[in-house]
């Protein structure tokens, strides 16, 4: 109970800044939110404050431990083929009940049908998790693989783009953001910490990461691919409905009610998967069993209070912002960096990847600094991709340059950074970015350059905000080259003055 209380605690410092921020700009002539929106905002941000309490709990009992478990354990059976067929099973059927992806299919309906494009997402997650773990299985090189598949993904752009479906572009490349939710990151970056931990070295830190970026741009070369053949004409796009209704209370309970039907989905899944596991290959005792089981019951709880109400209350809210401070291109872009900064904070994935890299680097790169990389790094996206819709220009100019100089990067730095940096920039793109940021693009864009545009502006920001970090953690590794090749100089150069002075007295005696 007591470890509840200290989550819950701090799921409310991780909300507060982002409700104290939003109150005190609505005393300002910049927003005015009625007593409703005012009164919803607020029981919505409680909600998810103790959903975020709950999860992390959840997290601690049971996501990261069956994660683990499973990952060791199917490993030291010796059969591959096993291993990558439950696997790829795993990744298809998980990604499937994703909430984030369900939050984003139906932005998106009236393009492509939500179905369609969960299913080609859950495929190319599925996939590149069985790439993940050959890359263990196989110590490959991180920074050749992803060399590899991003040009592919470049090179399918350009044939999205002579198929005169550019206009999808965003959405594809927001694709590979979206499959890095709640559910996926705790459990599945757990597997390949247990996989990495029986058959890597100790020394092979980087073997534990990297599941993260190849699921993300798996997705974007699967969704790419479906572009070539679909419309991609925007005249067909219709916005979602963003406003809040008048029934607020009865809309968070019906947010609440198709939470507890999605998440119940996905978990149920990982449960089963993993009781068929301990059926026939780990057996554990039961008091192990229903400590994980307590532990799936906080995460069920936690999901399901912060999902409804980021669906309820930061939704509908995120939109009347973005319509509100659009007219004032310098507020906005302010109040944009802010709100990217704080939103990672409430990001639950974010703080079980922090606490899992923590441990895994022996403290090398510290929870803190992560955070305050990530921060930085998504307040930067999220300003430049408002940017983008005031100038109204093409996400292009900003992802393939962006993710060029992350992949020149990765031959400069510690392979560790290269696989933390790729699997931070798909966790930084959460609920909160797909079920608040987003709107909030949608609705400065609709002021700015009218619907016809939002679904080449207001898209590509989920892909932003998964670029910014990889690059900020990758730029922290750089930082640690030359800080420790400064060490070892001042080191050398303290031993040869030693060596000098022992020189010096030598003669002199």
């Amino acid at each position: 109970m007591n470890l509840l209380l200290k989550k819950i605690r701090d799921g409310f410092i991780s909300i507060l800044p982002i409700y104290l921020i939003i109150i005190i700009i609505n005393f300002t002539n910049y927003l005015e939110l009625s007593l409703i929106e005012l009164v919803t905002f607020s029981i919505c941000s409680i909600l998810a404050a103790v959903g975020i309490g709950f999860f992390n709990v959840g997290a601690d009992l049971a996501m990261t431990p069956m994660g683990k478990i499973s990952g060791s354990g199917l490993t030291k059976q010796g059969k591959a083929s096993i291993l990558l067929i439950i696997a790829f099973l795993l990744g298809f059927f998980v990604t499937i009940a994703e909430p984030n992806l369900q939050v984003l299919g139906n932005q998106v309906k009236s393009l492509i049908s939500p179905w369609v494009l969960i299913l080609a997402i859950a495929l190319g997650v599925g996939i590149f998790l069985v790439v993940a773990i050959l890359r263990i299985i196989f110590r490959l090189n991180l920074a050749k693989l992803l060399l590899f598949l991003y040009f592919v993904a470049f090179s399918l752009v350009i044939l999205v783009i002579y198929k005169g479906n550019g206009n999808l572009l965003a959405l594809a490349m927001d694709s590979g953001g979206v499959t890095t939710g709640p559910i996926t990151v705790p459990f599945m970056m757990a597997i390949c910490i247990g996989i990495s931990s029986v058959i890597s070295r100790k020394s092979d830190k980087e073997m534990s990461f990297g599941l993260i970026g190849l699921s993300s741009i798996g997705s974007i070369i699967i969704v790419l691919g479906i572009s070539l053949f679909i419309n991609g004409n925007s005249s067909d796009f219709v916005i979602g409905d963003y406003e809040l209704k008048q029934n607020f209370l009865m809309v968070i309970l019906e947010n609440i009610l198709t939470s507890l039907k999605d998440v119940s989905l996905s978990l149920l899944l990982i449960s089963l998967f993993f009781i068929i596991c301990n059926f026939l290959f780990f057996h554990l005792p039961k008091r192990k069993l229903y400590s994980l089981g307590i532990g799936v019951l906080y995460t069920l709880v936690g999901l399901v209070l912060f999902l409804g109400a980021v669906n309820a209350g930061f939704m509908p809210l995120g939109y009347k912002i973005g319509e509100s401070l659009a007219a004032n291109k310098t507020i906005i872009l302010g109040f944009s960096f802010i709100l990217g900064a704080l939103t990672v904070v409430a990001e639950p994935a974010i703080h079980v990847l922090n606490s899992q890299v923590e441990e895994i680097t022996g403290g090398i790169l510290r929870k803190r600094t992560m955070l305050i990389g990530l921060m930085i790094g998504v307040g930067i996206s999220l300003m430049l991709s408002i940017l983008r819709i005031i100038y109204h220009f093409d996400i292009m100019y900003y992802l393939i340059p962006g993710f060029g100089i992350c992949l020149l990067l990765t031959f400069f730095i510690p392979k560790v950074y290269t696989a933390i940096a790729f699997d931070s920039g798909g966790v930084a793109a959460g609920a909160l970015t797909s079920g608040f940021i987003l709107p909030l693009a949608v609705g400065a864009t609709v002021v700015l350059q009218g619907e016809g545009s939002v679904l080449t502006d207001s898209f590509g920001i989920v892909a932003m905000v998964a670029l910014t970090p990889v690059l900020v953690i990758e730029f922290l590794g750089l930082i640690a080259i030359i800080n420790n090749k400064r060490r070892i100089k001042k080191q050398v150069e303290k031993m040869i003055s030693k060596k000098d002075e022992i020189i010096i007295r030598f003669e002199v005696r």
